[in-house]
């Protein structure tokens, strides 16, 4: 072998042609990480798939679904057709009716509504708002003048109820859950109890409940969120707690701590279940999809108190709450529009 200028080596003619004859040991390692990776692909494919049937048998064995919205178009006379969504609007407003039904086969059986709240989702689905309506807000019951905003629930079911809502607001439901009481019991035991901050002490059916962070499930919870007379604004405060419990409820069960858990999620949806009722259009898959697009954190659940101006007795109907029509108009606004942050940032006591 000789050198050039430049000490490169330069093999001779001979010399090359034995290392041209030399032949090459093949390299498997670019197969075996495509082999990897195939098999890595097909695991989460089949994790996703099994995950993907544990939460529709969980669904399937458990959930009540029935027609529960109203028709777009008008069937009775001082009904309004529905609000429309605009095509680009991805957020979801659901309704959230807690009944005084103990059975879960009769949940359409016009008794009273103890709670009606509207849960937003927004698009982003970052953000969850919950607003509740105190049920002797003085409101127009489409076709029965105005009462009581819960006696919508007595006059015409949840379907009624979902009709006043869109006509207070003038923003568009896209779905409905009704849980009786036996199911609120059954959801927080589930969960292992939920944590809230309670601002008042109060006392009901042999339960204390001091004030400041208290754990609370099953019977302890449900009397929380049904008592009122220990509270010192009455129904306002009842609300109140009913949020607190919700909020606590949504970022325990719907967190990426749950959700990410397939045995943990598929138990918190099967608790859920089986004492719920939902709209028909809210499928198996609907579920499913909605839940994954989930990126809430618990600070990102807010509450709003629907507004009231002030009280007054109305014969015929008993002591109500006003609407603060001014505020009204701005949450409706703001909802129909994706924008609670603004109403939130504008009325943080709300």
């Amino acid at each position: 072998m000789s050198t050039d200028d430049n000490g490169i080596g330069i093999f001779s003619d001979g010399d090359g042609a034995a290392a041209a004859a030399r032949p090459k040991r093949p390299s498997h390692w670019p197969r075996r990480i495509l082999i990897t990776f195939l098999v890595l692909v097909v695991v989460v494919v089949a994790a996703g798939l099994l995950y993907a049937l544990s939460l529709d048998r969980s669904l399937n064995n458990n959930l009540h679904r029935a027609d529960n919205l109203p028709p777009d178009d008008p069937t009775v006379a001082g009904e309004s057709p529905r609000p429309k969504k605009s095509a680009n609007d991805n957020s979801l407003n659901f309704v959230l009716m807690g009944s005084d039904s103990r059975d879960m086969s009769n949940m359409q059986d016009n008794g009273r509504s103890d709670t009606l709240m509207i849960v937003h989702l927004t698009s982003s689905r970052k953000g969850a708002y919950i607003i509740s309506f105190p049920r002797d807000m003085y409101v127009d019951i489409p076709g029965h003048g105005k009462n009581k905003i819960n006696a919508a629930y007595s006059f015409g079911g949840p379907k009624l109820s979902v009709a006043t809502l869109e006509q207070l607001t003038g923003a568009r439901m896209d779905h409905v859950a009704q849980v009786n009481f036996e199911g609120f019991i059954g959801l927080t035991n589930t969960l292992g109890g939920v944590t809230i901050n309670n601002p008042h002490a109060f006392s009901s059916h042999g339960y204390n409940y001091p004030a400041g962070k208290i754990t609370i499930q099953g019977e302890r919870a449900l009397w929380f969120v049904r008592e009122r007379h220990s509270l010192p604004n009455g129904d306002l405060d009842r609300a109140a707690n009913q949020r607190r419990v919700v909020q606590a409820i949504m970022a325990k069960g719907l967190s990426g701590g749950t959700i990410s858990n397939p045995l943990k999620f598929n138990s918190f949806v099967s608790g859920v279940a089986q004492d719920v009722t939902v709209d028909n259009g809210l499928t198996n898959s609907e579920i499913r999809k909605i839940a994954l697009s989930l990126r809430l954190s618990p600070g990102n659940i807010k509450q709003i108190q629907a507004p009231i101006s002030g009280f007054e007795s109305i014969n015929g109907v008993g002591d109500v709450d006003l609407v603060d029509q001014t505020k009204m108009a701005e949450l409706a606004k703001d909802l129909k529009q994706d924008r609670l942050d603004v109403y939130v940032k504008k009325y943080p006591k709300n």
